[in-house]
């Protein structure tokens, strides 16, 4: 049994690291099993280890005053922008045999991607030589992730809704001149909620992955091992 905790709130990108770190510190000492966290995140952009600052088209003062973040992050990856009507899934889980690798990896959560397309009605793929996954309107998911430990952090993002202006301020993973899809941009008015993306995304997770989620929304009281990973006393 696996956890997977969804936060309906978006969150600021701090606080999400937080998270992460702390449930990464207790999965690496076998003291919660797997979790994977679902969620949105405040206007943020975010630089990978790869990141270069050629590829941010404003300011830090420019992007404060527009109400958005800017990291640097250990991820892997180059820039990418993170913002409400998208769902953020970082799994903090040991890899195993299967996928125990970070080629092994990316190809499951580039399946979770294209999975989570399909649940909707909508055909992606992979790119040879870029990692994500691709529509005909263009990207619609981004990974960059970091395996310590055997243990993973970071994740996916998958663009649901419009409004991700944020965009329009980097060259989206390094790549230029390549749009960024959502769901909104093909589906229109059928376009899904941000809850059932992320429910759909989980169902994706749990068949690619073979890992069985205990579904937690965050409003809930978290199970005790959960609770006290994230708030020690």
């Amino acid at each position: 049994m696996a956890f997977a905790l969804f936060f309906p709130d978006p969150l600021p990108y701090v606080e999400g690291l937080r998270l992460q770190e702390a449930l990464h510190a207790a999965r690496v000492a076998d003291r919660i099993p797997d979790t994977v966290l679902f969620l949105q995140h405040c206007p943020v952009i975010t630089l990978g280890r790869r990141g270069r600052s050629n590829h941010l088209l404003a300011r830090e003062d420019q992007l404060r005053a527009r109400g958005i973040d800017l990291f640097e992050a250990s991820r892997g990856g180059d820039v990418t922008y993170h913002g409400p009507g998208q769902v953020v899934m970082y799994p903090i889980i040991r890899l195993g045999r299967e996928g125990s690798g970070s080629h092994g990896y990316l190809h499951n959560l580039e399946e979770v991607a294209i999975g989570t397309c399909a649940a909707f009605g909508v055909e992606a793929w992979r790119r040879e030589g870029k990692n994500g996954a691709w529509t005909a309107a263009g990207k619609i998911a981004a990974i960059g992730f970091k395996i310590q430990r055997w243990v993973t952090l970071h994740g996916m993002s998958f663009n649901v809704e419009a409004g991700l202006g944020g965009f329009e301020l980097i060259v989206p993973c390094g790549l230029a001149g390549e749009p960024v899809a959502s769901l909104r941009s093909l589906l229109g008015e059928a376009t899904p909620s941000i809850v059932q993306v992320a429910g759909a995304m989980a169902d994706r997770f749990e068949a690619v992955t073979g890992r069985v989620l205990e579904r937690i929304p965050c409003r809930d009281p978290l199970p005790d091992v959960l609770a006290a990973a994230l708030n020690p006393a």
